[in-house]
């Protein structure tokens, strides 16, 4: 069973699956960044979960990057599932899961990879991660993105100006998401982070892309009386102090993840050594 938070959010990524692509510049670049660091992996994982799979662009990366893999796309939506189902091949298709990354129906040691891209934002990470490290096989291998705390700081500031509501998404710090990943039981945790800016025309359009792929959907909202045309005006006032160059930004922190589920037996890793850039890579200790 899931709670009336995810039943809100599942309701509203299923509203805007079929919209969800055209709007989805942004997951689509990090989820490529994502794909790129497979490189890093020197074996070939046997069993691959892509949580959160949205409409399956890293699930398709996956395919076919590992071609001798099963991969299962695992997503809170079942529309956005539906997606994800169109884009398998003619003679191999990924298996489809729907359900809640905080409860995963799925076995202990049943994976060698969790790909997970931008999906953690929408669940609590501890809960995430001790699921991930049970379905994990000892020496598999967690690898993620999500968003930092600096994701969408001229809208949020924007809108503190007008009440103190809940409009936009906190997101957690780099360095607490490394201390869950070592509370849950993850070995060598590796964090670093990237800043991407979006520029749009209008502040509306900033809202507009947003609520096309359902990130205008706080967790745990405190909204406070309603949305008036006067606040909304002040918003977009706002918001303009923002303007450079003719164009409004839209700040993202993305923050990039990766982790061992350790085999104390025998000491092996799916992947080994990992070749990591060095440039922008922060460390997060024991």
């Amino acid at each position: 069973m899931i709670n009336s938070e995810k039943k809100r959010i599942q309701k509203h990524f299923n509203s805007r699956a079929s919209c969800y692509e055209s709007s989805a510049v942004l997951q689509k670049e990090v989820c490529a960044r994502m794909l790129e660091r497979l490189s890093w992996i020197k074996n070939k994982p046997a069993m691959i979960l892509d949580a959160g799979a949205g409409t399956g662009w890293g699930t398709q990366g996956l395919l076919s990057y590992y071609k001798s893999s099963a991969v299962i796309a695992m997503d809170l939506s079942v529309s956005m599932l539906r997606q994800t189902k169109k884009k398998g091949g003619i003679f191999r298709k990924p298996g489809l899961l729907c359900a809640d990354a905080e409860r995963l129906p799925l076995a202990d040691n049943t994976f060698d990879l969790i790909f997970s891209s931008l999906m953690l934002q929408w669940c609590h990470p501890e809960k995430v991660f001790q699921e991930f490290l049970r379905i994990l096989r000892p020496g598999g291998l967690l690898m993620f993105s999500t968003f930092g705390p600096d994701t969408l700081k001229e809208l949020r500031h924007s809108w503190s100006v007008v009440d103190q509501a809940m409009h936009v998404n906190e997101f957690i710090d780099m360095h607490d998401l490394g201390d869950s990943l070592l509370a849950s039981g993850f070995a060598e945790p590796v964090m670093d982070m990237d800043m991407m800016t979006l520029t749009y025309d209008d502040a509306m359009t900033v809202m507009t892309d947003l609520k096309k792929i359902g990130a205008n959907t706080p967790v745990n909202r405190n909204m406070k009386g309603l949305l008036t045309p006067g606040k909304l005006q002040k918003v977009i006032a706002q918001y303009e102090m923002f303007r450079q160059n003719d164009c409004l930004p839209a700040s993202f922190e993305i923050l990039y993840g990766h982790a061992w589920k350790s085999d104390k037996m025998s000491g092996r890793r799916l992947g080994g050594e990992i070749q990591i850039p060095v440039e922008n890579v922060k460390l997060i200790k024991k």
